[in-house]
Order: C-alpha cells, then sequence, then structure tokens
C-alpha cells in the first residue's frame, strides 16, 4: 500500500478522522519519541554490534515510517463520504445492514466500509471481505450466501440505514 495511486479511497467521515488522528499522533508523538530513544543510545555509546535493544528501536522507527507512508498514501487519495453519497435503499459503503443468520437466527448490524477502514470486531466490515463482498448491492428483504470457513451461511437484509451523517 505503500505506492501512491490514483485510486479513491473511500472512507466515512468517522473513518478519516481517526486516520488523520493516528497520522497525527505517529508524526508528531512516536517519531519525536523514537528519535530521542535513538538519540539516548548514541550519547551513551551503545551503538555496538550486539545490541538487541536497539535492533528493536531502529524496526519500531522502520515500521512507524511505513505507517507514516501508508496513512499519507490512503489520506491523499481519500474521498470522504457525504450522507448523499450514501445509500439506505441498497448497501453500499457506508449503509449500515442488520441481517440476520437464517439458520442461527442470530441478527447483527453491520457497517460496510473500505478496506483501511475495516474493524470487523466493532462490526466495520471491509466490502473486500466474503460478508461486504456478498452484501454489496442488496437491498431489503435480499437473502446473500457468504463462503465462510464453517461453511455457507446465509443472511436475510432486514434493514438498511446510512451510516454516514
Amino acid at each position: 500500500m505503500s505506492e501512491i495511486t490514483n485510486d479513491v479511497i473511500w472512507l466515512t467521515p468517522e473513518g478519516y478522522e481517526r486516520l488523520t488522528a493516528e497520522l497525527e499522533e505517529l508524526t508528531t508523538v512516536r517519531r519525536p519519541e523514537i528519535a530521542a530513544r535513538l538519540r539516548d543510545s548514541k550519547d551513551h555509546g551503545e551503538f555496538s554490534d550486539d545490541n538487541s535493544e536497539l535492533d528493536e528501536v531502529k524496526f519500531e522507527q522502520a515500521m512507524v515510517e511505513g505507517r507514516i507512508v501508508d496513512l499519507k498514501s490512503v489520506l491523499l487519495n481519500a474521498q470522504v463520504l457525504t450522507p448523499a453519497e450514501v445509500s439506505n435503499r441498497e448497501v453500499t459503503i457506508g449503509t449500515i445492514a442488520e441481517i440476520v443468520n437464517t439458520k442461527a437466527k442470530k441478527v447483527r448490524k453491520v457497517k460496510l466500509v473500505s478496506s483501511v477502514e475495516a474493524d470487523p470486531t466493532n462490526e466495520m466490515i471491509s466490502v473486500e471481505s466474503p460478508l461486504g463482498e456478498a452484501l454489496y448491492g442488496s437491498k431489503k428483504g435480499d437473502k446473500v450466501t457468504v463462503d465462510a470457513p464453517a461453511g455457507k451461511i446465509v443472511y436475510e437484509v432486514k434493514a438498511l440505514s446510512k451510516g454516514v451523517k
């Protein structure tokens, strides 16, 4: 993802704010903290060939810098969804779908989002996931089938609402 592309990345306003805040945290807090730790190691003569703590800090620095590049690329290509761009008639990015597992009768509310915003533990489902792909374009009353590791699961779309305000 580090490569800059011209592809639009659709984000909800909340997702845009979260990614912007993460970039701010990494550039203004984490990056300076790591730089200070590297300076401290250098000042204390801890630059030896066998310094696992220094290697750990350098690895952490590489991870932070990589994430900064990724976030800048995402935000550069981001288009923030407005309520007018989100449907409550069919499932699109930004739609909240109330779905029921037709076999287990378990009801879930999921919000369809782009892959960079996905957070399955909070029911924010990527449009590129099996469930997201199955739901995309469906309407209230439709039944969709998802190929899951445990087998095929059929969901019925019970209600749709806009997940963007």
